[in-house]
């Protein structure tokens, strides 16, 4: 569990720092004009690589009969896969170098998250595994607090900070691979499709549309609440604020991951802490909607944390509990973290209909309210697990 949860921290790490940071920083230096397209553009193209990396090495992964074992080989490839491509990004001269740069780094850490999300129904038995479910949901938290810092504070210019995620990621995976057992395949597993029928298995496809759901409705609730706090609240500093009210989101988020992790393990039910998480977070983008007021954004943040916290510590246990099949859990989870990545893509082209013709972000919370409780409505359709 350990060593999962820092292999994690690194991966995130390797994510969101260039994310927050790195990223739109060398866009401005590239393009200072055109800077939030550049940005776009780099991003966009990275989400669409992991859309397609994340099922395809996890399908790989279940067929892997390497003497090294069957998924250890593709976490340590992916990180260093993604090392190379922030080497590239280190030493980026144009917005084409940038965009191979950022899809390599793309297509290996998600390699190496299908790889590692394995890891917990492979290793971890179902009576512990909201609990691993909470850790890995606050080493995504830690990942993005620790990356924007080893790049601001740490370290110095975008080249290093680059490297210094490289040196972090593949540090990650090496001690996971080094001092955690892994399954050998002796025999490959009959070759299946990357299709999942609905028909087949219900209970799949219900578990994928809640985690699409609540993946964009916490995309709608944090996306542009930067541009909320300086148009709408009048907020004097709107990157102090902004910062204020992460550090209130991620403190939240980490108690609700372990709080109700443990919990929902000890009681061996699921939907109802899903049904709760997805509350909580429709009453904080709710409060935004009725109350666009600063103090409201004080106590929405911790809201949404802990209901996003506790969904991701039990989802990850509810939807290891509704694979159709064993001897392709990587290729399953794959698919099923579609539903994380998509909503990255799709979140920001909506939220700008949204903002100009439902309202504004009266609007686009309420659209984030309606996308919560859509996924609560969709969970209740799961019959295998409680």
């Amino acid at each position: 569990m350990a060593w999962l949860f820092f292999a994690n921290l690194g991966l995130w790490l390797a994510i969101y720092a260039p994310i927050q940071v790195l990223l739109p920083q060398q866009a401005e230096l590239l393009d200072k004009a055109n800077k939030e397209t550049v940005f776009g553009i780099v991003t966009g193209v990275g989400a669409l690589v992991a859309t397609v990396v994340v099922p395809l090495i996890g399908y790989l992964s279940d067929r892997t009969t390497s003497r090294f074992g069957r998924r250890h080989p593709w976490t340590l490839g992916g990180s260093i896969l993604g090392a190379v491509g922030l080497g590239v990004l280190s030493n980026a001269s144009s917005v084409l170098v940038m965009t191979i740069g950022w899809c390599l780094v793309q297509a290996g850490v998600n390699g190496m998250l299908a790889a590692l999300t394995s890891a917990v129904p492979d290793r971890v038995p179902v009576v512990q595994r909201a609990r691993v479910g909470g850790l890995v949901g606050i080493s995504q938290m830690l990942g993005t607090v620790l990356g924007a810092l080893v790049v601001t504070m740490l370290v110095t210019g975008i080249a290093a900070g680059y490297l210094a995620c490289a040196l972090i990621v593949v540090t990650g995976a090496l001690f996971f691979v080094l001092r955690t057992p892994d399954t050998r395949l002796t025999v490959r597993p009959v070759k299946p499709t990357l299709w999942i029928s609905p028909r087949e298995h219900p209970d799949f496809a219900w578990a994928w549309c809640a985690h699409f759901m609540i993946n964009l409705g916490n995309a709608f609730g944090t996306l542009y609440l930067l541009f909320f706090l300086g148009d709408v609240v009048h907020h004097p500093h709107p990157e102090d604020g902004l910062l204020v009210l992460m550090a209130l989101y991620g403190v939240a988020l980490a108690a609700g991951a372990v709080l109700f992790g443990a919990r929902s393990d000890k009681s061996g039910r699921r939907k109802p802490y899903v049904h709760l998480a997805a509350g909580v977070m429709a009453v904080a983008a709710l409060l935004l909607v009725f109350w666009p007021t600063w103090t409201s954004a004080l106590v929405a943040a911790p809201l949404l944390g802990v209901g996003f916290g506790t969904y991701w510590a039990v989802a990850i246990a509810l939807l290891t509990q509704v694979l159709p099949a064993a001897e392709d859990r990587a290729k399953d989870l794959g698919v099923l973290n579609i539903a994380n990545s998509v909503p990255q893509v799709v979140a920001p082209l909506l939220t700008t209909l949204i903002l100009a013709h439902l309202g504004g972000y009266s609007g686009l919370f309420a659209v984030s309210a309606a996308a919560t409780s859509l996924a609560a409505v969709f969970i209740t359709r799961v019959r295998s697990v409680v």
